[in-house]
């Protein structure tokens, strides 16, 4: 992937409507995230690690409590904590697998699954259909870009994560 300096590049109307798009979306479903810990009666933290947890059982790739924190930009012992809690609320299960029983991974409850499934009825009926209204060439094309955009947000959140500290504003 090219090198652009973000400040000193000239931006095309298209281009700065797709970040406008993206930053937009980002919020709209930032905001759809907290209405399901309000429907779900958790903290937005919680809801947000349910969604990930409920997405990754359901797309036959259970989370693990490290892959989760990392998907939180959580430490360890901060996502245990959160899967404490939502054990105790009865919307996730730890449960050992492998052949040597060490791995980990957490799993929605049927509550938890009963539960986001009234939600995105409620709440996803618009987006669904924007997606099943696109046509699949435009999909393609989607697709294909929004996996750029997360690789390239990956690969700055790895700099980022590794950067050393006297490169921050605050060092």
């Amino acid at each position: 992937m090219t090198s652009v300096n973000a400040l000193s590049t000239s931006w095309s109307d298209d281009e700065v409507g797709v970040m406008h798009g993206l930053r937009d979306w980002a919020m709209a479903s930032d905001e759809l995230n907290r209405h399901l810990s309000t429907w779900m009666g958790l903290p937005v933290s919680d809801a947000e690690a349910l969604g990930q947890i409920v997405w990754a059982a359901q797309s036959g790739s259970p989370v693990s409590p490290a892959l989760l924190a990392r998907q939180m930009g959580m430490t360890s012992g901060a996502v245990s904590v959160l899967i404490d809690r939502l054990e105790r609320a009865g919307y996730v299960t730890r449960h050992r697998e492998g052949d040597d029983r060490r791995r980990v991974v957490v799993r929605p409850t049927a509550t938890a699954l009963e539960g986001t499934e009234r939600f995105l009825g409620f709440a996803g009926a618009e987006v669904a259909a924007a997606v099943r209204e696109t046509p699949d060439a435009e999909l393609r094309v989607i697709r294909a870009f929004l996996e750029r955009m997360t690789q390239a947000a990956s690969a700055a959140n790895t700099r980022l994560r590794d950067a050393p500290a006297s490169t921050r504003i605050d060092a």
